[in-house]
């Protein structure tokens, strides 16, 4: 099954006040650690960069690609060079550098098993209730509540191929914190904010 990854670095960095993505980070640039781990799940790198730097060479990636404005322009605009045979397709923020390659090939490996998607997450920490009317009736268990890790690996087959339902197993935390968990296409009841993938209940 052949895998391509889609980094995103286009980013124009006005909350920090440059362009992190290429700030160094342990004697590298912070984008050149995410590179690094896609690389190693994958077949092929589609990197997205702002487009001043788009003729840029870029040691490790099969392509470069200039962004947009927006971050789903700048995702369009990766997965548009995507060779049309990639069977999966992870999606990756440059700026998010700690990512494993261990996370990296379990979300993978959730769409080889036959997941429309899927998407990391982290153990919630906050107390989550259930408020109807201004009043409090219930409390969440945290436990089957992961946060999904935002703006990080997202990962999907390119295809409308049909696939059977599937069981998401127990949620549980892997060592670095984090893991994966299957997901289904939303509902037309999702809300327009959650366009991606919806977590498998």
């Amino acid at each position: 099954m052949s895998v391509w990854a889609v980094v995103v670095a286009a980013g124009t960095g006005v909350r920090f006040g440059t362009l992190k993505q290429y700030e160094h980070l342990g004697g590298r640039r912070v984008l050149d650690w995410a590179l690094e781990r896609t690389r190693a799940v994958t077949d092929g790198v589609v990197l997205v960069v702002p487009p001043e730097r788009a003729g840029e060479s870029e040691p490790g990636v099969d392509a470069v690609v200039a962004g947009s404005d927006t971050r789903a322009g700048s995702v369009r605009a990766g997965l548009a060079a995507v060779p049309h045979d990639a069977e999966v397709v992870v999606v990756h923020d440059a700026a998010r550098p700690l990512a494993s390659v261990e996370l990296f090939q379990r979300v993978v490996d959730r769409v080889r098993a036959g997941a429309d998607g899927a998407i990391p997450g982290v153990p919630l920490a906050d107390t989550v209730k259930v408020v109807d009317d201004g009043t409090v009736i219930e409390t969440l268990d945290r436990a089957r509540r992961p946060r999904p890790s935002r703006r990080r690996r997202c990962a999907g087959p390119t295809k409308e191929t049909p696939r059977a339902p599937t069981t998401p197993p127990s949620w549980k935390p892997s060592a670095d914190g984090s893991s994966s968990f299957p997901a289904r296409r939303p509902t037309p009841r999702s809300p327009p904010s959650t366009t991606w993938w919806s977590p498998a209940r």
